[in-house]
């Protein structure tokens, strides 16, 4: 793991939240229809935004050729995907903490 200095990566992350979860009791509960419904919902909606934004930012990359270009548009995209990403485990997180 990082020694807390500079950016995590996806490992580490994934690891914390593992641990934190295994802290807190990490007790599995069984999802309701409903709560199964709305998590395949947000999934799906994270799915299509995060293809919108390939696209769009294909479109971008076909008409820039200067590399330092390139890489701000892509690192660009790199952080739109990972806020859609938080958004959307937080938003299934709401809903597996909502009434079972």
């Amino acid at each position: 793991m990082t020694d807390g200095k500079g950016l995590k990566s996806r490992m580490d992350l994934l690891m914390e939240r593992l641990a934190k979860e295994d802290a807190d009791g990490g007790a599995v509960q069984a999802l309701t229809d409903a709560q199964r419904v709305a998590i395949t919902e947000i999934k799906s909606v994270f799915e299509s935004k995060v293809a919108e934004l390939d696209i769009l930012n294909q479109s971008k990359l076909a008409g820039v050729w200067d590399p330092e270009a390139r890489e701000l548009l892509q690192g660009e995209l790199r952080r739109e995907k990972e806020r859609l990403a938080s958004d959307r485990d937080a938003k299934i997180a709401k809903v597996k903490s909502g009434p079972a």
